[in-house]
């Protein structure tokens, strides 16, 4: 298998390849919009074949961006974007979109045909205020002619000077709405695709709020005679492991572990939260996933 190589464009995203193949571009500067709580984002995200597997900007969630870390309640703060949730109000529009800034890079390097990168961030809030800092690593490597797998690790240090809650919708009151955390969001043509578990497949509506240690989700491209699986695994050290999922394929594609989904998460002031996961890219369809989810486990 070949090596992987590392494009720099400075002070915007960093572009990894395979060959003649972008497998990811890593925008850790976006210029999106206050309302969209900025954050650095993958997109657009190929497997080794070059097929599409993520989208930007969907028009009815314009803060969903590829892969990307997101929060909707930290605190009293909204790092997902958009409005949030109030308890019989529903969605409201606040000036709480905070921002996920880079610092600064501590590494960007290839080793031993990986890719390798690791960032420091400031979590402010929309009024400016330094609410967490994060030590972020993201590392590429090729599993197999088909696969490929990418690892998503921080900690996030809570610097408000008050201890934080960090939860979901459904913490605050909204029925199975626990989404919060790592968060990918699918082509449109992946809609009515399937998801698949250790237990078996099916429908957002199935298996949505089910803990597993790893979920997959196959979809078709409407542009290729071809099919390609997403799939995420949850190391095993992460809190509240296994995670209940957040997983739609009805109204569009998607895929979260979320650790927040129905228990919020205090992290008390001064102290640090670790999460690692293990995300699969691969030509393949469903029957495929747990080979993948073993090969990604094994390499996470």
């Amino acid at each position: 298998m070949s090596n992987l190589d590392i494009r720099h464009d400075l002070g915007s995203a960093v572009t990894v390849r395979d060959g003649e193949t972008e497998l990811f571009r890593y925008v850790y500067r976006p210029d999106s919009p206050q309302l969209e709580s900025p954050k650095p984002y993958l997109h657009p995200i190929r497997t080794r074949a070059g097929h599409l597997v993520s989208l930007y900007r969907p028009w009815d969630h314009v803060w969903h961006k590829g892969i990307a870390l997101s929060l909707p309640h930290v605190g009293e703060e909204n790092f997902w974007g958009g409005p949030t949730y109030v308890h019989g109000r529903f969605y409201v529009q606040k000036d709480n979109n905070g921002t996920q800034l880079h610092r600064n890079f501590t590494r960007l390097e290839q080793v031993d045909g990986a890719a390798e990168l690791t960032h420091e961030l400031d979590w402010n809030t929309q009024a400016g205020t330094p609410y967490l800092t994060e030590r972020r690593a993201l590392s590429a490597r090729l599993l197999s002619d088909e696969a490929w797998m990418l690892t998503f690790e921080t900690e996030l240090h809570n610097v408000s000077g008050h201890d934080i809650a960090i939860g979901s919708p459904t913490t605050k009151g909204r029925e199975n709405a626990g989404y919060g955390g790592l968060f990918w969001r699918g082509p449109r043509a992946f809609t009515n695709g399937r998801l698949v578990t250790e237990a078996g497949s099916g429908s957002g509506n199935d298996v949505r709020g089910q803990r597993h240690e790893w979920m997959g989700f196959s979809g078709r491209h409407d542009d290729a005679d071809a099919t390609s699986l997403v799939l995420m695994v949850d190391d095993a050290e992460n809190p509240h492991h296994p995670p209940q999922w957040f997983a739609r394929s009805e109204e569009f594609a998607c895929l979260n572990p979320a650790p927040f989904f129905s228990e919020e998460l205090t992290v008390p002031d001064g102290e640090t939260v670790r999460f690692r996961y293990g995300v699969g890219i691969a030509d393949a369809d469903a029957d495929a996933a747990p080979d993948l989810a073993e090969a990604v486990s094994k390499a996470l």
